[in-house]
């Protein structure tokens, strides 16, 4: 079903690269920041979902396409970085009122506007398609049936990013609770800010 030399090299590698900062990393940092652990796994869902999709495409051929294009693609990117900018700036915003996993300022945080936004850096993120299109192929067996090896291939990438975004907004939460002891709210807004429109300014000009 799957080469097991090419898995168990394949399996570190990828922990590796997932735990690198990057886009989606910082933006569960960020997310882990504002509104806590719990509420930011609606994110990382939507951005494994993003992942997967990348991942599949890159091998069935679709980055191709996507090079010969490169107008459409850039537009995509820069939808999906203006609509992270406009997060962040309101993020900036603030000023007296953070939102905690115990605030009820959470509840204007909709699910579905936190699995987009993961959903859109990562569909939105040229890197990681490259990254893709030259990682995948090399732990892929030409002897062996397709779709067993992909499936496989995926479901590693997602849990190895599912742990290392974990990873990341349990940082972001401890930030948190660091600086709300410390009456710093307006602080906390304007990194958790700051680090969206880093993300945002990441993915127009990648």
């Amino acid at each position: 079903m799957i080469d097991i030399t090419l898995l168990s090299l394949f399996i570190p590698t990828f922990f590796i690269v997932s735990l690198t900062p990057g886009m989606c990393m910082t933006l569960a940092m960020s997310l882990g920041i504002t509104i806590g652990v719990r509420k930011t796994f609606w994110m990382m869902y939507g951005e494994l979902l993003g992942v997967a999709t990348v991942a599949i495409a890159s091998v069935l051929g679709v980055a191709t396409i996507m090079t010969k294009f490169p107008e459409l693609f850039q537009t995509f990117k820069i939808l999906g970085a203006l609509y992270l900018a406009y997060v962040g700036i309101n993020m900036w915003r603030a000023k007296t009122e953070i939102a905690t996993d115990n605030n009820q300022s959470t509840q204007a945080i909709s699910k579905r506007s936190l699995f987009q936004q993961g959903f859109f850096t990562a569909i939105a993120n040229p890197k990681g398609w490259a990254f893709m299109v030259s990682l995948l192929p090399p732990f892929i067996s030409q002897t062996l049936p397709l779709a067993p090896q992909l499936a496989i291939l995926v479901l590693v990438i997602l849990f190895s990013e599912f742990i290392c975004m974990t990873l990341y907004a349990t940082g972001g939460k401890t930030i948190s609770q660091i600086l709300v002891k410390n009456n710093n709210v307006q602080l906390l807004n304007k990194i958790s800010g700051s680090l969206m429109l880093l993300v945002a300014a990441w993915l127009a000009m990648s």
